[in-house]
């Protein structure tokens, strides 16, 4: 710990004795109680120093600690905590190390209470995973011992309020202009479109750009782990699956949130990714009139892709051979677009296949 984070760790700590013995007065902020306390032990210091002084420990006290200075950074699209010594983040597709650090591991895990405890989440040794949306959008995933052997672990992936548009995908070389222009009459003819690829390939970006395509007068229904999408229509219903509680009561999956979508009279209905059960579900209502839905899976080809399908079909359980499932899949699902990542973190839409009945 250099000078600057041992001096900032002791105001802390004398303001929080102050606080609990009631030294400092109710009417003071916890701004200007941490302000007086650096001008009172840290007068020496440069005006600049004492500065960054306050902001640190503020950031300690109601912010996100080292984080915050990655979260305030736009170009940062994700973060990544392997235990209190090792943060990265993700630019431009590539992954390189932040240049900050926790503390120690109670830093860490501090942080991790303020970014759970807003969101009525938590994390302890009964339930060391945790899975939730930031009020931003954000996606954050927690995992902590016995489970991350070398400490805390934890995931943030950006979503900017701002999603790219076709138009901005082709801008980037992810798409090319004849792949926008088949892509936008195959949205527009309710044609039933499933996005593969790998994690972080820009499977859910090119969902939504895709969703600009849907007439406005249409009613849209989205089911999603962790809402993501941002779609332009007036007419949009979001629904977000829930976990079981620590108790192991009250889990809302997909494949509730598909079935109870059904009864909702969409005109479309857009999946952010099938990884269970509820693929039948979808295959079956592609099968019974509800066409033109737009989802995602993980794949490494188009191919893949429907294989995928068939195998999470399989997992409904409920008895159907694999040619039926098979059938279903021919029928309902009309596109298969692929989309990669290469090493230099560019991503291209590599596939567009149609499914052949």
């Amino acid at each position: 710990m250099d000078a600057r984070a041992k001096l900032a760790a002791e105001i802390r700590a004398s303001l929080i004795r102050q606080r609990q013995s009631e030294a400092v007065g109710g009417d003071e902020s916890i701004a200007e109680a941490i302000r007086r306390e650096v001008e009172a032990r840290a007068a020496m210091l440069s005006e600049a120093t004492r500065e960054d002084l306050v902001e640190r420990i503020l950031r300690e006290a109601s912010g996100l600690g080292p984080l915050e200075v990655l979260l305030d950074d736009s170009s940062v699209e994700e973060v990544m905590v392997n235990g209190p010594d090792f943060v990265y983040v993700e630019r431009n597709g590539r992954i390189e190390p932040a240049g900050i650090s926790f503390e120690d591991e109670d830093q860490l895990r501090n942080t991790i209470e303020r970014i759970l405890a807003p969101l009525g989440r938590r994390v302890d040794e009964l339930s060391p995973m945790a899975d939730a949306r930031l009020p931003d959008g954000s996606r954050v995933n927690v995992v902590i011992p016995p489970l991350a052997v070398d400490g805390p672990a934890v995931s943030i992936r950006r979503f900017p309020g701002d999603r790219p548009t076709v138009e901005d995908l082709v801008g980037w070389g992810t798409l090319t202009g004849d792949q926008a222009e088949r892509l936008g009459r195959e949205v527009a003819a309710r044609r039933s479109i499933l996005i593969s690829g790998g994690t972080g390939s820009g499977k859910t970006t090119l969902l939504n750009a895709l969703s600009g395509f849907i007439d406005r007068r249409e009613r849209i229904v989205t089911i999603e782990d962790a809402a993501e999408l941002c779609l332009v229509q007036p007419h949009v219903v979001r629904l977000e699956s829930r976990p079981a509680s620590i108790e192991g009561r009250g889990e809302v999956t997909i494949r509730d949130l598909l079935r109870n979508a059904l009864r909702m009279r969409p005109d479309r209905i857009l999946i952010g990714e099938v990884r269970g059960p509820e693929a039948l579900d979808l295959l079956t209502a592609l099968n019974t009139g509800h066409d033109g839905a737009l989802s995602t899976v993980h794949a490494s080809s188009a191919r893949d892709a429907l294989a995928r399908i068939e195998v999470l079909a399989l997992m409904a359980d409920v008895g159907l051979p694999l040619n039926v499932i098979g059938e279903q899949l021919r029928r309902g699902i009309d596109l298969i677009v692929h989309i990669s990542r290469d090493g230099h973190g560019e991503r291209k839409v590599t596939e567009i296949e149609a499914v052949g009945t």
